[in-house]
């Protein structure tokens, strides 16, 4: 059944699933594709606009961890780690919170959701992030933040190419 969601800039959709609409093309994530394999998709997240903040779904449509074939869980592990890496050496990205989970419309991905000193207004904790990523949504969708949005997944798809040269 088709649901209608905001993007950070504004703009409403109506999908089906909005991991198969990113993940196919369908609709475009800020600033394009940070990677791409047969298995997997990376992205700025389409509704929240935060520098750095990542999701990393599977191009096959499934919800739980345990669903993974031996070769997405070996590439999964291995973009994690190479995604924070490149959070942190590019993007000067000290913290991030992982989110991950199976009660969802959408299809199996991770956030890689980074922490910022402005977020700290809203606390310290997981209970922080929801009213920061509201924030972001309401209040950051201006064209300097979107700039510096786009700008990020340009520094980390350059970083990811070194990912795709050294291990395939």
């Amino acid at each position: 059944m088709p649901r209608l969601i905001t993007l950070a800039d504004g703009r409403s959709v109506e999908v089906e699933c909005v991991s198969c609409a990113l993940t196919s093309g369908l609709i475009s994530s800020t600033g394009g594709v940070i990677f791409e394999s047969s298995n997997f998709h990376v992205h700025q997240d389409i509704a929240y606009p935060i520098k750095g903040l990542v999701i990393l779904a599977s191009k096959r449509h499934f919800y739980c961890m345990d669903e993974l074939t031996d070769e997405e869980r070996l590439e999964f592990i291995s973009l994690i780690h190479k995604l924070r890496s490149e959070q942190r050496k590019r993007l000067g990205i000290e913290k991030v919170y992982y989110f991950y989970n199976e009660d969802t419309t959408h299809h199996f991905h991770l956030w890689m959701v980074p922490r910022y000193e402005w977020m700290y207004q809203f606390g310290n904790s997981v209970e922080s992030l929801r009213p920061a990523l509201l924030h972001a949504r309401n209040n950051m969708n201006d064209d300097e933040n979107m700039k510096s949005v786009e700008e990020g997944v340009s520094i980390l798809r350059e970083g990811m190419r070194d990912f795709v040269s050294s291990s395939m």
